[in-house]
């Protein structure tokens, strides 16, 4: 079973374009409609959970569903499939950075600014999505001009658990049910283990770069988009250069955003770019999917509880600033250098924003954008 469930989720991994939102619609078509390995239900509810929880958000869905499907071991199935593809290349592409020919380096130009034109678009998707009422914008503004002005790990950390103690005495959510009586069916071992494992990130565990990578894997809410400030600030020694050809790659290759993580895990290993970057893969992904395991029989009864629904709706509006604050830098002061960069940007966000056309087409034309740069005047 768990073989069936590797192979299954090795094919979307090798051709799943497009982030988190297309992936989960390539999910229900394969999954639910194809296959029929779980009602429509049952798949709305691990996306419904998926949603307020840390971490990626469509590598959640599909280790649940490997997990309804197999126990562990098909969950672990389901996410070594997925993820296989991207590590892989991303993994090559680091290696291989340094020794680039020219018309590469020019495309990974051109992906640079479609990171720009990509970073932006989420920013406007999850602002409509996040902050629909005036203290939720509040909390994004503080949010953003924290980080604008005091751009580190440690100004993330208490910014976020400040608004989360702040969120559990004043309601940001909407009113939800407050009568659900439906028991919280937590697996308590798995969640300790995730506490545990975060402290000792922070207390002790002697690895830096496992440490690096799972305190940002288990700080992501709202998307994958957003992991890209936490390591920024959080993983030492790499240039914003390397962050932003990292977060362009991502953008390239089928599979979850979170394989960024890859390429800089070889970016930081050296000799060891393998095993460093094998590491930091596991370290990002490893506490989103212990939530999900703890949780994923509790989705409901989680999202019926009001200062749970609060924390979550006003964390949601915290990372719209931390990706507005990374939108500035390094995002936009690492890609964009002339007036053609400007408009370019202007232009791709436009077309994405209206046009909506497939995002291969804008890679390619991103890439061809990236080749006839240099010869522009």
């Amino acid at each position: 079973m768990a073989l069936s469930i590797f192979y299954q989720f090795f094919l979307l991994g090798c051709t799943s374009f497009g982030g988190p939102a297309a992936h989960l619609g390539i999910f229900k078509k394969h999954f639910v409609d194809n296959l029929g390995w779980l009602p429509n239900e049952r798949y709305g509810a691990m996306i419904s959970l998926s949603q307020i929880l840390p971490g990626p958000g469509s590598s959640q869905v599909g280790f649940a569903i490997g997990l309804e499907r197999a126990g562990i071991l098909g969950g672990i199935a389901a996410f070594i499939g997925f993820t296989l593809p991207s590590f892989l290349l991303m993994l090559m592409l680091a290696m291989t950075a340094s020794e680039l020919p020219e018309p590469i380096e020019n495309i990974i130009v051109g992906l640079k600014l479609f990171a720009v034109v990509v970073v932006a678009d989420a920013i406007f998707s999850m602002a409509k999505s996040f902050c629909k009422t005036t203290p939720l914008k509040v909390i994004t503004f503080i949010s953003t001009l924290a980080l604008l002005l005091l751009p580190s790990l440690h100004t993330q950390l208490w910014l976020l658990v400040i608004v989360a103690v702040v969120a559990y005495f004043y309601r940001f959510s909407p009113i939800v049910d407050d009568k659900n009586n439906s028991p919280i069916m937590l697996n308590w071992s798995v969640l300790g283990l995730f506490f545990a494992v975060f402290a000792l990130t922070f207390f002790g565990l002697p690895n830096n770069l496992f440490a690096q990578f799972y305190q940002a894997g288990a700080l992501v809410f709202g998307g994958g988009h957003v992991v890209l400030p936490l390591l920024q600030n959080g993983v030492s020694g790499l240039s914003q250069e390397s962050f932003l050809t990292a977060y362009a790659a991502a953008q390239a290759v089928p599979g979850p955003m979170f394989s960024i993580a890859s390429f800089l895990g070889a970016e930081v290993g050296g000799e060891h770019a393998f095993a460093s970057s094998l590491l930091a893969t596991v370290a990002i992904f490893l506490p989103g999917l212990l939530l999900m395991w703890a949780c994923h029989h509790s989705w409901q009864s989680l999202s019926s509880l009001p200062k749970f629904a609060s924390i979550s709706a006003a964390l949601n509006a915290a990372v719209v600033g931390l990706l507005a604050a990374a939108f500035y830098n390094p995002i936009w002061q690492s890609a964009v250098y002339s007036l053609w960069h400007i408009a370019l940007v202007i232009g791709g966000f436009i077309l994405l924003k209206y046009a909506k056309p497939p995002i291969w087409m804008m890679l390619l034309l991103f890439c061809g954008v990236g080749v006839l740069l240099p010869h522009l005047p």
